[in-house]
């Protein structure tokens, strides 16, 4: 429930932000947002000391692995995922 509510947190704010500057380019905007998601996920995954001995991400590339297969799996499960606009995309 709660990674539900980050989630649209960070879409609300994403809104909220291009709405309040409609001249930001949108693109901008969003790698900001991830920029932001992924520091205080990296700070939030930081080992514990001592790290217990059964921590499987006891690395920074590790983590950085965890993190990469967490955006695709998140990214998979988008409804944004694929556009009409995408140069992969049939046309009949």
């Amino acid at each position: 429930m709660l990674f539900d509510e980050a989630a649209d947190a960070v879409v609300d704010l994403g809104n909220r932000m291009a709405e309040e500057n409609p001249d930001v380019d949108p693109w901008a905007l969003a790698d900001g947002l991830i920029a932001g998601a992924v520091h205080f996920w990296l700070y939030a995954h930081q080992p514990e000391a001592p790290v217990p001995a059964d921590d499987d991400m006891m690395t920074a590339r590790e983590r950085v692995e965890e993190l990469v297969n967490q955006v695709m799996q998140s990214a998979e499960e988008s409804e944004y995922l694929h556009s009409p606009q995408d140069s992969d995309v049939g046309r009949a």
